[in-house]
């Protein structure tokens, strides 16, 4: 594995670490919604990674078996945590015997997924900054 591929790994972290933030977000907004019906009541989403290897087609390096990975989000899926049912028969929302449902977000969880997502990130742009300075501390041996 080359030194360019360092930057494709990390890149396409920050990428899908930035997908888990905007997650996280989503499910940060919508943790005290309401619904008449349980069906209706927002779930927490969560986004699924995976590690992809990625075959290079070997044009020009002579090495056919060579691969770069990288990490892509594989898809985000809906919590099944049930909904909080509440009685409020005097809330907008309540139902016909008086039940609101509310969202099963965890927001404690939610901000762990968040800081856990926030380092993930600045730990990618350290390895993309310290590979960017070998490399050029590389280029510079020849001068």
């Amino acid at each position: 594995m080359g030194l360019y591929n360092v930057f494709n790994i990390a890149g396409s972290s920050m990428s899908a670490q930035s997908v888990r933030l905007n997650t996280v977000a989503s499910n940060l907004a919508n943790a005290d919604v309401v619904s008449t019906t349980e069906s209706e009541v927002y779930r927490s989403r969560q986004p699924v990674f995976a590690a992809v290897m990625n075959a290079l087609d070997g044009m020009g390096s002579g090495n056919q078996n060579q691969s770069t990975p990288s990490v892509r989000v594989a898809g985000i899926v809906e919590s099944n945590a049930p909904a909080r049912k509440e009685y409020q028969p005097d809330h907008p929302m309540a139902n016909e015997e008086g039940y609101i449902f509310k969202s099963s977000v965890n927001s404690i969880e939610e901000m762990a997924n968040m800081m856990a997502a926030s380092r993930s990130y600045q730990n990618n742009v350290e390895v993309f900054n310290t590979s960017k300075q070998m490399l050029l501390k590389t280029l510079n041996m020849g001068r």
